[in-house]
């Protein structure tokens, strides 16, 4: 079948492809004798940084005696130890810890991905309703019941990652457990996509906004890494619709920016280009195309990547060198935060790979640099989570809560792990 695809990619036109180990498939340009050198460098600093700092910080600080992960972590890792503790945080904790073992086979990262799977199991799974619950009290009983879809696409991606690490079978079978009930409860067999919020009992709770790109993004992320380790059929076919619903509702195909937020029947409500979410797209969308297998939609995504990442190249980023946030209208939203220049760097690196054009590589080491002056906190460990215009940090923001964690940083050195081996 390997043989079969590559044969079909020669026969469209793309130049040279290497079939990833990770079971993708990457376009890889031939690197000239300093693009190799500069990766070289690139990949060893990255290395550096995601061992020695990111998941150092975390293995250190994160976990809770009491059981599973604090809820939130201050600026110097100290714990506040009756936060809440949020679904989102604890499911990309899993896929963290499982992603690190996987990649690096350090059993400390075992340990940490499976005390992660056993308390998601134990405490975020509703056992009565299905699904994983929004938040708990410090103690692990249910503080908030709402069932998120975008939380719930996480638990899937979470947990299928500590499947494909360790090969634990009740991982599997709840993922699959979660993606089931997301298909029955959360996806529109009209419209298509999914929708924001449920209840408990998975009621729909009406919203303004009752379909987003955030939440459909993180789904496709999740059945993508689903479909890596079981291959059903009705996945599969979920998948390419969720391709489909991204690439052709989501994108807006004349100015190269994803739409935030829509109705059910996907009419875009507000004009905000979110230059990180966007270059994050570029790169899922094309990893989602790899693992999906088909040929036709990997060649028209790999189209989509190479322009958003052309147009955030030119809207995106301020004279330093930072991905600013966003720009809602006319107004312009030039906040720096950790987590679109990590996905910065990997959509670059993307682009460079699928087009061969040099100044995508050097924005991705331009990124990475801009990372290492402005971001990483050298003090307390790990990355600040923002830095104004000026390049001064917010040393007092906390490090992890529920919306900050170690997947965006972590997961642009697992990338380069895996793109240059």
């Amino acid at each position: 079948m390997k043989r079969l695809i590559y044969a079909c990619l020669l026969f469209i036109g793309v130049s040279t492809w290497q079939i990833s180990a990770q079971g993708g498939y990457h376009a890889y340009v031939d690197a000239s004798d300093k693009d190799k050198r500069d990766i070289t460098q690139l990949k060893e600093e990255i290395k550096a940084d995601l061992t020695g700092n990111i998941l150092h910080f975390w293995a250190k600080y994160a976990p809770d005696p009491a059981g599973g992960f604090y809820g939130q972590l201050n600026y110097d890792g100290s714990p506040r130890a009756n936060a809440p503790k949020a679904g989102i945080l604890n499911a990309r904790i899993l896929w963290t810890f499982s992603s690190a073992y996987r990649l690096l086979g350090d059993e400390q990262y075992k340990q940490l991905a499976d005390r992660a799977q056993r308390y998601i199991l134990d405490h975020f799974v509703d056992k009565k309703y299905g699904g994983t619950y929004l938040l708990l009290k410090a103690d692990g009983t249910p503080l908030d019941s709402t069932k998120m879809v975008y939380q719930n696409a996480f638990a899937i991606y979470g947990l299928s990652e500590h499947y494909r690490a360790t090969g634990n079978a009740e991982s599997l079978q709840a993922a699959i457990a979660v993606y089931q009930t997301l298909i029955k409860y959360a996806y529109d067999p009209v419209y298509k996509g999914f929708i924001e919020t449920c209840t408990r009992e998975w009621k729909e709770i009406p919203t303004r906004e009752p379909k987003t790109m955030n939440t459909n993004l993180h789904v496709l992320e999740a059945l993508t890494n689903l479909y890596r380790v079981w291959k059903d059929e009705g996945l599969r076919e979920m998948l390419r619709e969720e391709i489909d619903v991204m690439a052709n509702k989501v994108l807006n195909r004349k100015t190269w920016h994803e739409q935030l937020y829509f109705t059910n029947d996907w009419q875009s409500l507000r004009n905000i280009d979110s230059y990180g979410h966007d270059i994050e797209y570029s790169w899922l969308m094309t990893e989602a195309a790899e693992v999906l297998g088909n040929v036709r939609v990997l060649e028209d995504i790999r189209h989509v990547a190479v322009n958003m990442a052309e147009v955030q190249l030119q809207q995106g980023f301020d004279k330093n060198g930072g991905m600013m946030y966003e720009k809602d209208g006319e107004h312009l939203n030039n906040g720096l935060e950790w987590w679109p220049q990590a996905e910065s760097v990997v959509g670059y690196l993307n682009a460079w790979q699928i087009s061969g054009e040099r100044k995508y590589l050097d924005t991705a080491i331009r990124s990475w640099n801009w990372i290492k002056k402005y971001m990483i906190d050298k003090e307390y460990g790990e990355w600040y989570r923002t830095v104004s215009p000026d390049g001064t940090p917010s040393v007092r923001r906390p490090k992890a809560d529920q919306w900050r964690c170690p997947y965006h940083n972590s997961r642009m050195g697992f990338e380069v792990l895996i793109r240059f081996p």
